[in-house]
C-alpha cells in the first residue's frame, strides 16, 4: 500500500511504525472472509482491509478522526484471525492498537461512552473492586427495567455465578526436588469471576514439581486498557509487573511466567514491543516477554500422569482467538486433554471469535450476541458433554449462550490428575461414553490443529 505521510510525520516513531505496517498490505483480501464483522455485515469497512485504509487516512490527516472511522475501528474485535490468513503477514495487531491510541487521544466521545470506558478500565483491572461491582449489579438486576437502555447489556452479561478467590503474594511449594520455579499471573477479572482457575493451576503445577510464586506488586497485565487505546495506563501496569517479576528472577530465579488467561498471555508476550522505547525497562521487558508461557505450554513441557482416569467424555475444545491467532498455541491444549483420556472435538468454524474479546461484549453487545449465538450453535453440533477453553472471557461468553457446562482447560486437567471436580460440573450428570472400536476413526476433526481450520 502506498502512503503519503510527510517527512515530519515519519519522524514520529509511532507513525513510522504504522507506516511500515501499512506499506506491507497488498490488499489480497484473504483476510475478509475470516473476519467475523465482515462476514456478518459484508461491509468492506468492517473488514481488516477496509479498516487498514481507514487507519491510513486517519493517521495521514492527523487530528480528530471522522466519527464513521471511529465506529468501524470500535467494531473490530482484535481477534487477529486476519493475521492467521494474511499472505503478506501484515502486523494488524499493532496497527489497530496504534489506531485506537490515536482515537483515544484525538476523538471526544459522548459523555456516556467516556464514562463507560473509564469505568471498565478502572473496575475490571482491580479484582476486589470488580467483585464488589458484581455483587452490586446482582442486587440491582431486579430493577433492570428502570435502568437506562445503554446499561441493559451490562446486566445481561452478569454471570449467574461468580466464585471470586483472591491471591495474595505467596510461594506455593511443589514436590521436591523442584523442577521449575514459575511466577503465576493471578489476573484481575478472572480472580473475581472464577478463582478456581488459579487454584487448579497452582495444584497442577505443584503436583508436577513447580514452586509457584505470586509476586508482590504484580497485577493486571494491561491488555484491557491497551485495547481501549489507553496506552499510558497499559504501560504503567506492564512496568509494575516487569519490575515485580524481575525481582523474583534476580533474587530467586524464575523459569517462566505462567499465564492461564490467553488474552493476558498475548499481551505479556508482547511486553518487549509495548515498552520498546522505554529507555529504562526495554531490555527487562523483552526478558519477561521471553519467559511468558501459556499454562498449557508449561504443562506440555512437564508432562503428567493421570491419577484418577475419568471416562472418555466428549470435550469440545474452543480456541480462544488470543491463543490460536495471537500466540499460535493450538496443539498443546488438545494433546493434554487427550493424554488425560478425554475425546477432544474440534468445533466447526473454530477460527471465529465467540464475541467476548476483552470488553467487546460490553461495548458492542449486539455484534457480540450474534457471534456468541453462532459459536454456541457450532458447539452444539459436535454433541459434546463439556466445553473446554483457556480464557475466562470466552468461558463467560459461551456460558451465556450455551447450556453445556464450560470449564477451563486446567480445571479439567486438575480433575483428571487427582484434583476436585470443577465447580461447573458439580451437580451435572454426564453421559457414559460409548466404547469405540480400535479401528474407528477419531471424531476430533480432520484439520491440522495447528492451522486456523477454516470451514
Amino acid at each position: 500500500m502506498r502512503t503519503s505521510f510527510t517527512p515530519e510525520q515519519l519522524r514520529d516513531p509511532e507513525i513510522g511504525e504504522a507506516n511500515g505496517i501499512l506499506e506491507t498490505c497488498v490488499h489480497y483480501g484473504f483476510c475478509t472472509n475470516t473476519c467475523p464483522t465482515y462476514v456478518l455485515t459484508r461491509d468492506e469497512n468492517e473488514s481488516p482491509r477496509g479498516r487498514i485504509d481507514l487507519i491510513r487516512e486517519m493517521l495521514e490527516q492527523g487530528g480528530a478522526p471522522k466519527p464513521e472511522t471511529v465506529r468501524h475501528l470500535d467494531s473490530c474485535l482484535s481477534c487477529l484471525s486476519c493475521m492467521s490468513t494474511c499472505a503478506a503477514k501484515v502486523d494488524y495487531a499493532h496497527l489497530i492498537d496504534r489506531a485506537r491510541v490515536h482515537v483515544e487521544r484525538h476523538h471526544r466521545r459522548p459523555f456516556f461512552d467516556r464514562l463507560m470506558r473509564a469505568s471498565l478500565a478502572t473496575v475490571l483491572t482491580r479484582p476486589r473492586l470488580f467483585r464488589a461491582a458484581l455483587a452490586l449489579g446482582q442486587a440491582a438486576k431486579p430493577f433492570r427495567g428502570l435502568m437506562p437502555a445503554r446499561l441493559a447489556p451490562l446486566f445481561d452479561m452478569l454471570p449467574s455465578r461468580a466464585a471470586g478467590q483472591f491471591l495474595d503474594p505467596a510461594v506455593f511449594a511443589g514436590t521436591r526436588p523442584a523442577r521449575k520455579r514459575v511466577a503465576l499471573l493471578a489476573g484481575c477479572a478472572q480472580q473475581a469471576l472464577n478463582g478456581n482457575i488459579n487454584a487448579a493451576t497452582i495444584r497442577l503445577l505443584q503436583r508436577l514439581g513447580c514452586d509457584v510464586v505470586v509476586a508482590t506488586d504484580a497485577g493486571c497485565c494491561g491488555s484491557l486498557s491497551l485495547h481501549m487505546g489507553k496506552e499510558d495506563a497499559a504501560r504503567a501496569l506492564a512496568r509494575q509487573n516487569i519490575e515485580a517479576w524481575l525481582r523474583e528472577k534476580e533474587f530467586y530465579g524464575l523459569d517462566a511466567v505462567v499465564i492461564n488467561a490467553s488474552g493476558c498471555g498475548t499481551t505479556v508476550k508482547d511486553y518487549g514491543h509495548l515498552l520498546a522505547r522505554d529507555t529504562e525497562l526495554s531490555s527487562a521487558a523483552a526478558t519477561i516477554a521471553s519467559l511468558a508461557r501459556d499454562v498449557s505450554e508449561v504443562l506440555a513441557e512437564l508432562g503428567f500422569a493421570v491419577a484418577d482416569k475419568k471416562p472418555a467424555y466428549r470435550v469440545a475444545y474452543h480456541d480462544p482467538c488470543s491463543m490460536q491467532h495471537g500466540q499460535k498455541v493450538a496443539r498443546q491444549p488438545r494433546a493434554l486433554l487427550r493424554e488425560a483420556g478425554f475425546e477432544v472435538l474440534d468445533i466447526p468454524e473454530r477460527h471465529f471469535c465467540c464475541g467476548s474479546a476483552g470488553t467487546y461484549n460490553l461495548l458492542q453487545p449486539g455484534t457480540a450476541a450474534q457471534l456468541g449465538a453462532r459459536k454456541a450453535g457450532h458447539i452444539a453440533s459436535t454433541d459434546p458433554d463439556i466445553v473446554v477453553t483457556g480464557n475466562i472471557g470466552c468461558i463467560i461468553q459461551i456460558q451465556r449462550h450455551s447450556r453445556i457446562p464450560v470449564v477451563h482447560t486446567v480445571e479439567l486437567l486438575d480433575w483428571a490428575t487427582g484434583g476436585p471436580t470443577p465447580p461447573s460440573l458439580v451437580g451435572t450428570t454426564l453421559r457414559e461414553p460409548i466404547a469405540k472400536a480400535a479401528n474407528q476413526p477419531s471424531s476430533t476433526g480432520a484439520t491440522d490443529p495447528g492451522s486456523p481450520g477454516f470451514w
